[in-house]
């Protein structure tokens, strides 16, 4: 494969996260195998070229259909065509369990905010107190003055002097 037959970029710009990668080597051997650096760098590389061969097939099957998105069906249909049919039992597992664990971070975020909300001042007012409670933290337990919040003040009882001095400058 050419450097450049992904769409702007050079072969080294296109790889996998090795911190990731690596990971993933390490817990499919046993605790007691170890991987050379150079042997790592290599897996990674082939991972690279997999994804850059079944991608390029997919397009190619989404061509044939006239489509311009390519669809989990596409990717399917190109792991049969490139040889690894074997594979597609597990891989359509492995989507539909990614699609199952999408739906319900989807339904726990939308339970998050379909909850009652705070207004600003009560925001505000929470944001405060969760300060207030760490500086106590911070302060070993020493308990710190809570400032007034807004619905607790009244600045015309509380300082009518004030508001008269003000009202006549």
């Amino acid at each position: 494969m050419d450097p450049m037959d992904i769409v702007g970029k050079s072969k080294e710009d296109a790889s996998l996260p090795k911190a990731t990668m690596t990971k993933i080597i390490k817990e499919m051997l046993p605790p007691d195998v170890r991987v050379a650096r150079d042997a790592q760098d290599l897996l990674i590389e082939c991972c690279v070229e997999f994804i850059n061969l079944v991608s390029s097939e997919s397009n190619e099957v989404c061509n044939k259909e006239d489509r311009r998105t390519i669809a989990p069906e596409h990717v399917l249909k190109a792991l049969q065509v490139l040889g690894f049919g074997e594979y597609i039992e597990e891989v359509y597992a492995a989507y539909e369990q990614h699609k199952y664990e999408t739906m319900q971070d989807t339904q726990r975020s939308v339970k998050c905010n379909s909850g009652a909300q705070m207004t600003e001042e009560e925001a505000a007012a929470e944001q405060q107190r969760m300060f207030a409670e760490a500086r106590a933290r911070m302060n070993g337990g020493a308990p710190v003055p809570q400032p007034q919040h807004p619905e607790t003040e009244h600045p015309e009882t509380d300082h009518p002097e004030t508001d008269q001095r003000s009202l006549q400058s």
